[in-house]
């Protein structure tokens, strides 16, 4: 079974064994606006809690999604790279970004669950 989490920098990461699916929330692309670009990192790249990973721009700005915990790139969705706006359209579904094999479950407990992120965004 799928357990998800939240960031407080607006990404949210679903966790099944040892992989995590992660994107952005569904706040955050309704802030940023139409997305008109993603770029994804490579698969097999090692990540660290809080590196820069995947840039999504919009029609308004450039912002980061950075990863939320430690681990290397397994996949990555292609969907969002050549269809930017899958992400506006289903941000916790099919516009998720990459997925991970993570290397320390201890970073889960950092995480937000679904009422924190809430209180968070208000």
């Amino acid at each position: 079974m799928a357990t998800t989490y939240f960031t407080e920098d607006h990404e949210w990461i679903r966790v099944e064994n040892d992989i995590a699916t992660v994107g952005i929330t569904d706040h955050a692309q309704d802030q940023l606006g139409d997305l008109v670009f993603v770029q994804l990192p490579d698969v097999g790249q090692s990540l660290s809690k809080g590196d820069a990973t995947v840039v999504v721009e919009s029609v308004k700005a450039a912002s980061d999604v950075y990863a939320p915990i430690d681990g290397e790139v397994t996949e990555i969705n292609d969907a969002t790279a050549s269809d930017p706006s899958l992400v506006n359209s289903a941000a916790a579904s099919d516009g998720w970004l990459w997925k991970m094999k993570f290397s320390n479950p201890d970073q889960l407990t950092g995480l937000l669950d679904e009422a924190g992120y809430k209180a968070i965004i208000g």
